[in-house]
C-alpha cells in the first residue's frame, strides 16, 4: 500500500485519505499506455485527481508485449473500510485499427443491465468521471509520444465478481463485477457522501423506470417487515440508512408523487422530534420524545419517569400498553411524523410512514400511508 500524506480529522481522529477505483484505473491505463508507446518499463506513475491531489503510485503485475501492455494499481482506500481495499485494478492498453481511444471493461468489471445508472444499458460500469480521467491521462501519453493512432483500453479486476456480491451492484442491475467509481478521485474515510450517492442512484433508476410511488426503509429491520408483514418484495424498497431528510429531498427532486417510509419505531420516532438524520451521533432523544407524547396523552409523572429510564422503545411501548395509552400516544407520534415529513417536501409530494417494533409488530401509521401503499402494490 502507498502511504499518502493527506489526512482529514473526523471526531477528533486523524484519518488517512485513500484513492478510488477510478484513480487506480486511470493510473494503470496511463502507465500501460506509456510503456506501450515508449517500449520502456515503468515502475511508478503520477496522476492528478479531480480533487487536485496528485498521486504517485507504484505499478504492479507488468506484462509488456509488442502490441499491448497490461499492468495494475493496488487500491488503497486509506482509513476507510472499503471492500475493494487491496484489490488490483488492471488496465490493458493495445493498439487499435481505428483512431481514437476506446474504453471498455473486462473480467471483474460489471455490466449495466438496467436504465437509470451513470452508464447506458450494455456498457461497462465505468462511471463518467473515471472514464474522463482514463481518457485524459491516455491522451496525455499519446501527446507526449506524438502518437495519433487508435488505442483500446480495457479495465479489469480479477476478484471483482466476488467483491461485487458485497456491494449494491446486484441490486442495481450491474452484473459480473464491481463498478469503477469516484467523483473526486480520492476516498474520504467513512464518507457519508458515498451512501447518499448510492441512494441517489437507486432513486434515479426507479424514476427512470417509471415508478411514481416509492417505498423507503432505513435498513434490514424495515426490509424484513416489508417482506414478512406487508408481503412485498423487499427489493422494491430503497434503503435510506439514517438519511431520511436527504432522501426525501432527492425524491422530491426526481418528481415522485409520494413516498412511504417503513421503519422500526426506534428510528422513526426521532422524526417526531424533528430529527431528519437519525444517526445516534446527532442525538438519542427516543425516550424524551416518547415521554413527551405520552405526557400529552395523559400519562402520569411516575410512568413518564419510567419511560425516560427505558433502554428501548419496545419497553416504552410496554408501559404505554399497561396504562391504556398506547394507541393515543402512537397516534400523536404518527401525526407529528406526518407533519414533519410533509413540511420537508412542501406541496410537491405526498408522504406516509408505517412504524413497527420487533416485539409488537405494527404500531401506527400516518393518515396517507395506506393510500400510498395501495399505489405501490399496483405499480
Amino acid at each position: 500500500m502507498i502511504n499518502m500524506d493527506e489526512y482529514i480529522v473526523k471526531d477528533g481522529k486523524k484519518l488517512r485519505l485513500g484513492y478510488t477505483t477510478g484513480s487506480c484505473a486511470a493510473a494503470a491505463a496511463k502507465a500501460a499506455a506509456w510503456m506501450l508507446l515508449s517500449g520502456k518499463r515503468k515502475e511508478r506513475i503520477s496522476i492528478q485527481t479531480p480533487k487536485g491531489i496528485k498521486l504517485d503510485l507504484p505499478i504492479f503485475c507488468i506484462e509488456m508485449g509488442k502490441t499491448s501492455v497490461s499492468c495494475a494499481i493496488e487500491k488503497d482506500s486509506g482509513d476507510d473500510p472499503d471492500i475493494t481495499k487491496g484489490a488490483y485494478i488492471f488496465a490493458t492498453v493495445s493498439y487499435a485499427q481505428t483512431n481514437g481511444i476506446v474504453i471498455d471493461g473486462g473480467i471483474g468489471v460489471g455490466r449495466v443491465t438496467k436504465r437509470g445508472l451513470d452508464q447506458p444499458v450494455g456498457a461497462a460500469a465505468i462511471n463518467s468521471v473515471p472514464r474522463r480521467m482514463i481518457l485524459e491521462n491516455v491522451k496525455e501519453v499519446c501527446s507526449l509520444a506524438d502518437y495519433h493512432g487508435g488505442l483500446s483500453v480495457v479495465i479489469s479486476v480479477p476478484e471483482g465478481e466476488e467483491l461485487a456480491k458485497k456491494t449494491f451492484n446486484p441490486r442495481l442491475g450491474i452484473v459480473g463485477g464491481i463498478s469503477i467509481l469516484g467523483t473526486t478521485g480520492i476516498v474520504e474515510p467513512m464518507s457519508e457522501q458515498a451512501l447518499l450517492d448510492t441512494i441517489r442512484v437507486e432513486l434515479r433508476q426507479r424514476r427512470e423506470l417509471g415508478v411514481e410511488y416509492i417505498l423507503l426503509t432505513p435498513g434490514n429491520y424495515g426490509a424484513d417487515y416489508i417482506k414478512d408483514s406487508l408481503k412485498i418484495d423487499a427489493g422494491t424498497a430503497v434503503l435510506t440508512s439514517n438519511f431520511i431528510g436527504e432522501t426525501l429531498d432527492i425524491c422530491k427532486e426526481f418528481g415522485f408523487k409520494a413516498t412511504l417510509l417503513v421503519g422500526h419505531i426506534g428510528k422513526l420516532v426521532k422524526i417526531a422530534g424533528g430529527m431528519m438524520n437519525t444517526h445516534s451521533k446527532y442525538g438519542d432523544c427516543r425516550m424524551e420524545i416518547m415521554a413527551a407524547y405520552a405526557g400529552a396523552s395523559g400519562l402520569d409523572g411516575k410512568h413518564i419517569e419510567e419511560i425516560l429510564e427505558c433502554a428501548t422503545c419496545d419497553d416504552a411501548v410496554r408501559i404505554l400498553k399497561e396504562n391504556g395509552l398506547c394507541e393515543e400516544t402512537l397516534k400523536r407520534i404518527a401525526n407529528r411524523i406526518s407533519f414533519i415529513m410533509e413540511n420537508r417536501v412542501g406541496n410537491e409530494m405526498h408522504t406516509g410512514a408505517i412504524l413497527f417494533s420487533k416485539e409488537y409488530g405494527f404500531l401506527c401509521e400516518t393518515s396517507k400511508a395506506q393510500e400510498i401503499l395501495k399505489h405501490i402494490r399496483e405499480e
